[in-house]
């Protein structure tokens, strides 16, 4: 069995809080929108999700902001 590439994997709006993402849908369009969250990815109506990858280098570069302050 092939194994699915983790920079494929996809995480759902209720999947955001388990990581410690714990913004609001405003916040997170706002930033977005600003380029500084990744941006979703639309998978029908009103589903989004977005790629693991992407969230898990937001998160590396929360834990860097922190470093250099």
């Amino acid at each position: 069995m092939a194994m699915i590439p983790s920079t494929k994997l996809l995480l759902t709006r209720e999947d955001l809080p388990r990581l410690g993402l714990n913004y609001s849908n405003s916040t997170l369009l706002r930033w977005e929108k600003e380029g500084r969250f990744p941006k979703r990815v639309r998978i029908g109506g009103h589903s989004v999700v977005w790629f693991v990858s992407e969230i898990s280098e937001f998160i590396g570069s929360l834990a860097q902001e922190r470093e250099t302050k």
